[in-house]
């Protein structure tokens, strides 16, 4: 009878191990897919809203966009790593984020670089800025951030998104290696 018990809550147990492997599995995709969702609008915006529209409203959205993807990428790098044991819990706080993937990868300078354009964009999003010739191929954002000025134009967010799309195929590569 005990042995019958035992029998039951093992496989029970198996049975909960796949569902959780499984849910693992599926949250790490679920957060590609998001990226790759963001991606596809930012790229929306840039080669169609902004086209016709030029304001610094649509930059801002763009940066946003491409926040939310890079944030995503993250997550699903946390996540493999969670899925391995290297980490007890992913981190909620995007500086914590980066914190985690610094100390689980040092000598990855790729991702590093990578890291450091993801601060980057949030400083841009959160900084104050002024618009400029707006509604003309010209259109700029001049964002103040702590130290300097920065200048986003139609090429620099189109820059910005390219590497979006770099980072997210780096991702996707670091996350089957693992």
């Amino acid at each position: 009878m005990e042995s019958e018990q035992s029998c039951s809550v093992d496989s029970s147990l198996q049975v909960m191990m796949q569902t959780l492997q499984l849910t693992i599995a599926m949250d790490i995709d679920e957060h590609l897919k998001q990226a790759r969702d963001e991606l596809k609008r930012a790229d929306h915006l840039i080669y169609v809203s902004l086209k016709y529209t030029r304001t610094v409203d649509v930059l801002k959205s763009i940066i946003e966009r491409l926040i939310t993807t890079m944030e995503e990428g993250l997550d699903a790098l946390l996540h493999s790593a969670k899925n391995e044991g290297k980490i007890p819990a992913v981190p909620t706080l995007p500086r914590l984020k980066v914190e985690a993937l610094k100390k689980l990868h040092p000598e990855n300078a790729q991702l590093m670089h990578y890291l450091q354009f993801y601060l980057l964009l949030r400083k841009l999003d959160k900084a104050k800025f002024e618009r400029s010739q707006e509604y003309r191929r010209h259109v700029t954002m001049k964002a103040h951030l702590d130290d300097k000025h920065a200048e986003i134009t139609i090429d620099i967010i189109s820059d910005y998104f390219q590497k979006a799309k770099e980072f997210l195929a780096f991702v996707e590569e670091l996350v089957a290696e693992e």
